[in-house]
């Protein structure tokens, strides 16, 4: 990848709501690649845009939960390490497939990862599924450590303003989103972003707030 990468730490844990709203807004207004790392709130789930939220609350528990815009299955945020990853229309991952988007991702955060010390391979093909604790089910493009255990997985959503990928990762380093963005690209920097704080509320009033936006994918609409 030629493109330059941006990193953004966010230096705040966040609820799910907000967070969310946050990387959506990065989708709208970035005009580079950028990789925002960041935490949450303690407490907090999440679960892909596929699934019932009924199955997330069966896993979570009494965690709050959120539904994710991007597929995958359930994540419970009280462990490991969270990044999401904007390209923009045009852009080299943006106009890649899925498939191959996932890959060069992947492949750029296996590398910082083995730089880190980790042993990572890539999972094998296999039918995608839904739902399910995401950890417990590796799929094609998923990393997992030498036993097989699912060590990172992500989803994705493509819209006309470009891509928006959001992963989870078990394992992690105090570096590692500068490694990732420096694995995918030769020219990478740290940055500080200040969000637009009424655009990210206006984001989440309009769909992660939003009565129902967990119970059903009806509350979803494109731009």
């Amino acid at each position: 990848m030629s493109e330059s990468v941006e990193v953004w730490i966010d230096p705040l844990a966040r609820g799910g709501v907000e967070s969310m709203a946050i990387d959506e807004w990065l989708l709208e207004t970035s005009r580079t690649t950028r990789i925002r790392c960041y935490r949450w709130e303690p407490g907090w789930g999440s679960f892909g845009y596929f699934v019932a939220d009924r199955e997330a609350a069966a896993l979570l528990g009494t965690k709050r939960r959120i539904r994710r815009w991007t597929g995958g299955g359930v994540v419970d945020h009280d462990h490991g390490w969270c990044y999401t990853l904007v390209a923009p229309a045009g852009s080299g991952l943006a106009h890649a497939g899925a498939g191959e988007s996932f890959r060069r991702i992947h492949g750029a955060l296996a590398a910082a990862l083995e730089g880190a010390g980790f042993r990572i391979e890539t999972a094998p093909p296999c039918q995608p599924v839904r739902g399910g604790d995401c950890f417990q089910q590796p799929v094609c493009h998923d990393l997992v450590d030498h036993a097989g255990s699912k060590v990172a997985g992500a989803g994705q959503r493509r819209t006309r303003i470009g891509l928006l990928h959001q992963g989870a990762v078990r394992v992690a380093t105090a570096e590692l989103g500068a490694e990732l963005a420096a694995s995918l690209s030769s020219s990478s920097r740290l940055v500080t972003i200040a969000p637009d704080a009424g655009r990210v509320a206006a984001i989440a009033a309009r769909r992660y707030g939003r009565n129902g936006w967990n119970e059903g994918r009806r509350a979803a609409k494109s731009f």
